[in-house]
């Protein structure tokens, strides 16, 4: 159904999700996205702002994740709520990132308020991208700190998808990876909306053919309207991973977030069913080889706090826009000089 995704409910009611109007994590107010690049460096930040401090939590599921401030996300720690999010490439260097966010956010007075000094609170996640072609060499100090002062800056309602922000450099095992965003508005007015780097070691794609894995869960052909192949591929079972994967070298990082009320244990079990999104997506993942990991954010604006069984079809919904995102970030990627993997566009394979 166009635009549409429905499942059934107790009794036979069939009940509508439907993308929201920008189809991006900009549909939940709020919240402001801006991108970072360096074409040379082949890699770049991407950065989540809030408008006002967000209840956060993450879910790291991969093997090799490499992170910033994640342990105050725990729902026993102090900081009640976050003021942005740093996404990165540069592997560890990357982390320098969120320094660049927080140095932007000072200027505007943002952060938790400690003895008079506001100290912006901003997580970060990176993914390996360093061996993709780009020039890394940088000198004494990465590019990665002015890289998300500038992604901070330019911080708005931007849906760029493909080769933008974290996801510029990044790779899957069947053709490059790329930065996505995706969201779903639910019956009841909740809206929930993820943004992702893809840069797993897996595949997005069937074996053979340009079909996706996240075809079940696709919006008004968002990405590219192929729906599943005629006929399963007999080898969909086997996995198909980059050669030689790099310890750390991979990662697919990414942001859920709703509009709903929710508490810091919520927003965990928000990004742990977003995480499923990951395993509909990508075959395999949350391998040691990726850091895999998802912020869970909500900033109740909608003003609409989900009891338990509301929260059931939050979790699902969660899945589902994140594969989309997965697959849309991917399907976006363009080709450029110098590109160690084809991009989607240009994969020349016959559909089965």
């Amino acid at each position: 159904m166009a635009g549409r995704s429905v499942r059934r409910a107790a009794g036979g009611l069939i009940v509508a999700w439907r993308a929201g109007r920008r189809n991006a994590l900009t549909d939940v107010a709020g919240i402001a996205v801006g991108h970072a690049e360096d074409a040379r460096l082949r890699s770049g930040v991407t950065a989540i702002l809030f408008d006002r401090p967000a209840v956060a939590s993450v879910a790291i599921h991969g093997g090799a994740p490499g992170t910033r401030e994640t342990p105050l996300l725990d729902a026993e720690n102090l900081v009640p709520g976050i003021d942005g999010i740093s996404l990165s490439g540069g592997s560890a260097f990357g982390l320098d990132a969120a320094s660049g966010l927080q140095a932007a956010l000072r200027a505007q007075g943002r952060g938790f308020e400690v003895a008079g000094m506001r100290v912006p609170i901003v997580p970060g996640a990176i993914l390996f991208d360093l061996i993709n072609g780009g020039d890394k060499d940088w000198g004494l100090h990465s590019p990665y700190r002015d890289l998300g002062h500038a992604a901070a800056l330019a911080a708005g309602d931007d849906r760029r998808v493909g080769t933008v922000g974290a996801g510029f450099g990044a790779t899957t095992a069947a053709c490059k990876g790329g930065l996505g965003t995706a969201s779903c508005v639910l019956p009841g007015g909740i809206t929930v909306a993820a943004l992702v780097a893809v840069n797993a070691v897996g595949s997005p794609l069937f074996p053979g053919t340009r079909h996706f894995r996240a075809a079940a869960f696709e919006m008004n052909g968002e990405f590219g309207g192929l729906g599943f192949p005629p006929r399963t591929p007999q080898d969909s079972a086997t996995p198909a991973t980059k050669l030689n994967p790099t310890p750390g070298g991979n990662t697919t990082i990414a942001v859920i977030a709703t509009d709903a009320i929710l508490d810091k244990a919520a927003a965990k079990r928000l990004a742990v069913a977003a995480h499923d999104g990951f395993a509909h997506a990508l075959w395999p993942a949350h391998t040691d080889f990726d850091g895999d990991l998802v912020f869970g954010v909500a900033t109740g604006g909608s003003g609409i706090a989900p009891d338990a069984v509301a929260r059931i079809d939050l979790g699902a919904a969660a899945a589902a826009v994140m594969a989309r995102a997965i697959a849309r970030g991917v399907h976006a990627a363009r080709p450029e000089p110098g590109d160690m993997v084809p991009a989607w566009s240009t994969l020349r394979i016959e559909a089965q």
